[in-house]
């Protein structure tokens, strides 16, 4: 069983696929969407958005990967083939260890630019994405992909699935929702099931994984043995590794509370630099916001730090100097 970190943009960056990589239950990450229009993406540009990629050398056969050695796949997002194909092998030679190609962005900013969940309106052009990326990538280079299960509707599911299949995909990526249904429960977790049984290539299962028992019940509705987890990770920094106790049949004692707040302090001083001064904590609160959904004391740190701008106040609350991380 292999349990994925979901591609969350403007959410999971390099920042937080760093931070959740060493908490541990991970074994693969995969990055924000990469946008590709009419022209290739260039290698200052993959550089930017993975640094990832700065610490791999194809040359040497060191691929792309956070520090603790957790694989990254780049995700691209477009609706040219050609270009998209072409910035696949520039990803490819800068070391990324796989490539995936992103059909499931609900975003209407994405969507009117052809990019993401629209294109699952048209299956024949999901497909020639994914076949001419698997051309121009070397057969050893895994080429994934993810889905909705349609735009408007669900009528299209089994046609795009087919088509990435077909395409030469190494593997498929279904979350469990239309584009139409957004983030609202339930995810139709069925449907995955009638795509695992149709095709012939691994299918992860994605969509409403909050807990150790949605992830059984995910399991038995799909038939999947591989999970990616977005948000249900990220309200419970520790879900990956309960979901890896459980199958094993051992114990597992939950993170604490003073754990988690360890996690926050490092994230802080980890993000503080990145971002201008008027946005500074402001990955802090938007964690914290997800974290309330799992912890009672992330709403009361919430209310607190919400209006915050200053550093020290952000320092006074969180407990800095920064004291030894937990999970290193």
């Amino acid at each position: 069983m292999r349990i994925f970190l979901a591609p969350m943009e403007g959410v999971i960056d390099h920042h937080f696929r760093t931070l959740y990589s060493a908490i541990g239950g991970v074994d693969i990450c995969v990055s924000e969407f990469i946008r590709v229009n009419d022209v290739a993406v260039s290698k200052k540009v993959f550089l930017r958005d993975c640094p990832e990629l700065q610490h791999a050398s194809f040359h040497q056969q060191r691929f792309s990967a956070t520090p603790n050695g957790t694989p990254l796949r780049v995700q691209l997002l477009g609706s040219n083939p050609e270009t998209i194909a072409a910035s696949a092998v520039t990803a490819v030679n800068l070391g990324a260890s796989a490539i995936d190609l992103n059909f499931g962005c609900p975003a209407k900013t994405v969507n009117k630019s052809r990019g993401g969940a629209v294109l699952l309106k048209d299956p024949q052009l999901v497909g020639e994405i994914v076949r001419q990326v698997r051309a121009a990538v070397p057969s050893e280079r895994p080429v994934t992909a993810k889905i909705r299960l349609g735009f408007e509707d669900r009528s299209l599911y089994m046609d795009n699935a087919l088509a990435i299949a077909e395409g030469g995909a190494t593997e498929l990526c279904v979350h469990a929702r239309s584009r139409a249904d957004g983030y609202h429960p339930p995810a139709y977790w069925s449907y995955i099931k009638k795509i695992v049984e149709e095709v012939s290539l691994p299918v992860i299962a994605n969509g409403e994984v909050w807990t150790v028992d949605d992830w059984r019940r995910c399991r038995e509705q799909t038939g999947c043995q591989d999970v990616m987890l977005g948000r249900g990770l990220i309200a419970c920094p520790d879900l990956a590794l309960q979901i890896k106790a459980a199958a094993a049949g051992q114990r597992y004692q939950a993170m604490s509370w003073s754990a988690v707040m360890q996690l926050l302090n490092q994230f802080y001083c980890d993000t503080k630099a990145a971002y201008p001064s008027r946005f500074l904590g402001n990955r802090v609160k938007q964690w914290l916001f997800y974290l309330q959904m799992h912890y009672p004391e992330a709403k009361v740190l919430f209310e607190t730090i919400k209006r915050y701008r200053q550093a020290q106040e952000f320092e006074a609350v969180l407990g800095l100097p920064l004291a030894s991380a937990a999970y290193e």
